[in-house]
């Protein structure tokens, strides 16, 4: 805050008080980025899986993350669960969300069986739309 007066004969009375607004924004931007660091670290979360690669543009990635890895494991959202429970925990987490979208990060080891599996009881759970994750394509 700056102080300054009005009148050049000093009365106190014309004491004009102002607020300087660069620290404040200056608080702002640094929050902003930490916010969009934290974000894009909490959609990669969960289990280390081997995406399949794709030749498609960055997609929609909101929604509910469903993670399948090589040896036959299942999260769903960085918990771990067993596939028999994955219904109901679904179904609890599309109703929370404001999306009904499900994407799949399935290792590209994994088996295609498992991959149905997973999207049939997504699509039971209340899923209006099921997206697979993908990595892009290696340029050669």
């Amino acid at each position: 805050m700056s102080l300054g007066r009005t009148d050049a004969d000093g009365d106190d009375e014309s004491i004009v008080a102002e607020i300087n607004v660069t620290p404040l924004t200056d608080i702002f931007l640094v929050l902003l980025i930490i916010f969009m660091v934290t974000s894009s670290a909490l959609t990669n979360q969960g289990s280390k899986v081997d995406l399949p690669r794709a030749d498609a543009g960055a997609g929609d990635t909101s929604g509910v993350v469903v993670t399948a890895t090589a040896d036959g494991k299942v999260e769903v959202d960085g918990r771990a669960l067993a596939i028999d429970q994955l219904g109901g925990v679904l179904a609890a987490a599309l109703q929370r969300g404001p999306s009904k979208s499900v994407v799949l990060r399935g290792d590209r080891t994994m088996v295609l069986e498992q991959a149905v599996q997973i999207m049939t009881i997504a699509k039971t759970a209340g899923a209006d739309k099921i997206s697979i994750a993908t990595a892009p394509m290696e340029r050669r």
